[in-house]
């Protein structure tokens, strides 16, 4: 599968360096957020490549679940247990707790299906800023700090009707984000279809620390530097 450009395994344990993961999260995702960046003081692996390996190695189950408990850093060992349980978790050789999953009912491990949800999941899930976050905010009058952002992903959850189904697409239905304090909690709902049809539903949720009010002038300088960075990177790709 094409995951593979994306991590190394020693000794049965995934290691994913900050150049893989940074090359997913903007050539993949297209997720711009600096915290991807394979030099950012603060670096972590998107979630959004965690969970396309617990896919793939897993399969695609007709429930499934993924609950972010930490931030994976550069060059962490992570397991991933051999096991058909139910719930379970990634972990490092310090038994630190980076995602626990959730799965129930029926498994494909096509893996033709597995790379075409993959990549449309990763394309619904990783291009979140600025143009459905940035409006919410607006709407809500408040903003993230742009000195210093932190969005974290918390979960993704999606449930199938069954699995004998392809082509699927990801169709985003809802987005809303809702604040406590400096707290956002941002959730996209949206539904998967396989020719035109209906066959499921979930949602991804986002925390976001450390907002305060909104300022226009602000944000836009933030979200045209973002933008700009985007398409720097794009270009150079290109030559």
């Amino acid at each position: 599968m094409f995951l593979k450009q994306f991590y190394t395994t020693h000794e049965g344990q995934i290691l994913i360096s900050a150049e893989q993961a940074s090359h997913f999260a903007k050539d993949i995702a297209k997720d711009f957020n600096p915290l991807h960046d394979h030099d950012a003081k603060r670096f972590c692996v998107p979630g959004d490549l965690l969970v396309s390996l617990v896919i793939a190695k897993y399969g695609l189950s007709q429930k499934m679940q993924f609950t972010f408990s930490g931030m994976v850093g550069h060059n962490v060992y992570l397991n991933f247990p051999e096991t058909e349980r139910e719930d379970f978790e990634i972990t490092d050789n310090n038994n630190k707790t980076y995602m626990r999953v959730h799965r129930s009912g029926e498994i494909t491990t096509d893996d033709s299906l597995l790379e075409t949800f993959i990549r449309d999941y990763v394309a619904f899930s990783g291009p979140n800023f600025p143009h459905i976050l940035v409006p919410l905010m607006a709407e809500q009058n408040v903003m993230i700090n742009t000195t210093r952002p932190l969005v974290i992903y918390e979960s993704m959850s999606f449930e199938f009707e069954h699995l004998n189904f392809n082509a699927p697409e990801l169709q985003a239905i809802e987005n809303n984000l809702s604040i406590e304090g400096k707290r956002g909690d941002a959730r996209f709902h949206f539904q998967v279809n396989s020719n035109n049809k209906k066959i499921g539903a979930g949602v991804k949720k986002i925390l976001i620390s450390g907002m305060r009010d909104y300022d226009l002038p602000l944000i836009q300088g933030f979200t045209e530097n973002y933008l700009a960075r985007k398409a720097a990177y794009e270009k150079n790709s290109l030559t």
